[in-house]
């Protein structure tokens, strides 16, 4: 399967890696997907499109991200959601007239599966420890990238592995952000769960 870029940004751009993420994913064929950090949508769609495309409707993902760009927090990674396209640029502020990077337009986007989401806007912080995790046999994280902010979804996250599920993190040889690797070895290495780099980026957790 092919990873579509659906006319918007995505951290995925770099030439096959995409499609990686994608064939990595189809190895466990999850049916609950938890994505933590959905930006503007377009991995999200291509999950959800992954997911119906091997369980049909049966399927569930959820997804979490705080939908704005919080410039006090320092230690965070902000995203830049202004275009090099400038048609791309024009086409969403003056024709569609709305912030891709917003719950409402990702939405929009994932209209297709609304009754397989469930979409949280807010801080994983304070959303994951209300959600049953007992279920999810998937997670992605590439939200907030301080060692904090990881350390604790890792922690959140922890029951999908003692499920035997798996957690990937994106950006783990992030070199502005060494708060993500710490947190992943940190975590990977306490609990003695089993770790792999792929394609020199993502961090699989998994576990021994």
């Amino acid at each position: 399967m092919k990873y579509k870029k659906y006319w918007r940004k995505t951290s995925l751009k770099q030439k096959g890696i995409g499609d990686f993420f994608l064939n990595e994913i189809l190895l466990s064929k999850p049916k609950k997907f938890l994505e933590i950090g959905i930006f503007q949508g377009v991995t999200s769609r291509n999950i959800c499109e992954l997911l119906y495309k091997i369980h049909g409707i049966n399927f569930k993902y959820i997804g979490i991200d705080i939908f704005e760009l919080d410039e006090k927090s320092k230690n965070e990674v902000i995203p830049n959601i202004n275009f090099k396209n400038p048609l791309k640029q024009f086409y969403y502020r003056y024709v569609k007239k709305e912030n891709p990077y917003s719950l409402i337009s990702v939405k929009k986007l994932l209209k297709k599966f609304e009754k397989n989401i469930e979409i949280f806007k807010g801080d994983s912080k304070k959303i994951l420890p209300t959600i049953d995790l007992s279920e999810v046999d998937y997670v992605f994280i590439d939200g907030g990238h301080s060692y904090e902010t990881v350390k604790n979804d890792l922690n959140n996250c922890k029951i999908v592995i003692e499920n035997k599920g798996t957690v990937l993190c994106d950006d783990y040889n992030l070199s502005y952000a060494p708060g993500v690797k710490k947190a992943i070895d940190e975590f990977s290495s306490s609990e003695q769960y089993d770790i792999k780099i792929l394609f020199e980026r993502f961090a699989k957790i998994k576990k021994k």
